[in-house]
């Protein structure tokens, strides 16, 4: 036991270290495969995507979110300067257009005092005696005498608001983006509006858009100029249509209204990815048979958010850059691109 304790298990002990010593200077230095060399040089190349210009419809249907309201209330005016003299319809009551609310005793003008001579031949002035009239004020409109603020005797003036009538009519607003108004090429006079949980989707009418003028509807500031609320002018452009009487809605009402703005088919037609600017003219990058690239102005038509008509400027079979260079190709589930009027592309999750 002495010799294997001082020799052999000292020896053993010594070789086992040798060996990993050994085999780590094995891996360190000599790997059993070589290397690929130049792993870090590319080897692909980045082609960008195109498409071909071909022939398809277009249907430019503009979708805005709109809400339902009840239609605005028609002020009952006195007709004559004078004191209330009988009241026939109390506030709440239905009325119908025509429908008198009240009338008004009003003063005629006095005629000239009457000259004569008396008896004992002095002059006598006779002032003649006053006489009245009665003015009808009556309902401006069919609906709910929502407000009366007048009582008998009570003096009113020409012109002064004493009610208001609320109509049993409804109407539907929504707000139209200023880069939306590109794809309107004509005016429209109707629009589809569908109404979540309530009835059958329902043609709107007498479809009118307007924008608010800078200062409309503000008060006079101390120069004389205008200002809208808060010192800003007013702005926006907002859509509104009447909703037909047969159909039954509630104000607050949530709606998606439709705008047709014209339709085309057979024409040609490439994404607006593809289109640099979006409205009656932009820029696209045609393909060469030699791979390069080329600007190319066209002409556009109508445009349903995702292809664009163009009018002028490429032949079907043409190839061009599907997305405008230095633009951000969409991501997958945000294929739903708009190129704005600046040329800029916005994009929506599907």
């Amino acid at each position: 036991m002495t010799v294997w304790r001082r020799w052999v298990f000292p020896i053993l002990k010594t070789l086992l270290v040798a060996v990993v010593a050994v085999a780590l200077v094995k891996l360190a230095f000599f790997p059993d495969r070589a290397e690929a060399e130049n792993s870090a040089r590319p080897t692909g190349n980045i082609i960008e995507p195109q498409v071909q210009v071909a022939r398809g419809s277009i249907a430019n249907d503009v979708v805005l979110t709109g809400t339902v309201n009840a239609d605005a209330a028609v002020p009952v005016k006195a007709t004559g300067a004078g004191a209330v003299d009988e009241v026939f319809v109390q506030q709440g009551a239905t009325v119908r257009a025509g429908d008198v609310v009240f009338d008004i005793k009003v003063e005629n003008p006095m005629a000239p005092p009457v000259e004569s001579v008396g008896p004992d031949g002095m002059p006598v002035v006779t002032m003649p005696t006053p006489t009245f009239r009665f003015e009808k004020v009556v309902a401006p409109a069919d609906g709910v005498l929502s407000s009366l603020s007048v009582i008998p005797g009570q003096l009113v003036a020409i012109g002064e608001v004493s009610g208001q009538v609320a109509p049993p009519s409804f109407n539907i607003s929504a707000t139209l983006a200023p880069e939306q108004q590109y794809r309107l090429t004509t005016q429209p006079s109707e629009a589809l509006v569908t109404i979540a949980g309530g009835p059958a989707p329902f043609l709107c009418t007498g479809l009118s858009i307007t924008t608010a003028l800078s200062g409309q509807g503000s008060g006079l500031t101390g120069d004389g100029g205008e200002a809208g609320p808060g010192g800003a002018a007013a702005s926006g452009t907002t859509v509104q249509c009447r909703v037909p009487g047969d159909v039954r809605v509630f104000p607050g009402l949530s709606a998606q209204v439709t705008i047709s703005a014209g339709a085309a088919d057979d024409v040609l037609v490439v994404p607006t990815t593809a289109v640099e600017g979006g409205a009656d003219s932009g820029v696209v990058w045609l393909v060469t048979a030699d791979g390069s690239h080329a600007e190319a102005p066209v002409k556009l038509g109508l445009s349903d958010g995702t292809n664009v008509e163009v009018v002028e400027g490429l032949a079907e079979g043409d190839s061009v850059l599907e997305f405008v260079p230095g633009q951000v190709a969409p991501q997958p589930g945000m294929e739903e691109c708009k190129a704005m009027p600046d040329g800029a592309m916005v994009c929506s999750a599907l």
